[in-house]
């Protein structure tokens, strides 16, 4: 698995389609990063151990709401 890897996702404001580049080497990460279309703040989650797969999961929240 590359340690940098792409994930296209939808803004939980605006709805627009992201793409949001992820550091996987860094494991189970929460941090908050702003929308590229309309700015608000989201959170991005990370879970590297989702389901037991190679492939992490990573979903995007709207930042407050976690």
């Amino acid at each position: 698995m590359n340690p940098l890897e792409t994930y296209e996702l939808d803004c939980p404001w605006c709805g627009e389609s992201l793409e949001i580049l992820v550091d996987l080497s860094a494991g189970d990460q929460r941090y908050v990063e702003d929308c590229q279309v309309c700015c608000a703040p989201m959170l991005v989650e990370v879970d590297m151990s989702f389901d037991h797969k190679l492939l992490p999961r990573v979903t995007l929240m709207r930042e407050g709401e976690a």
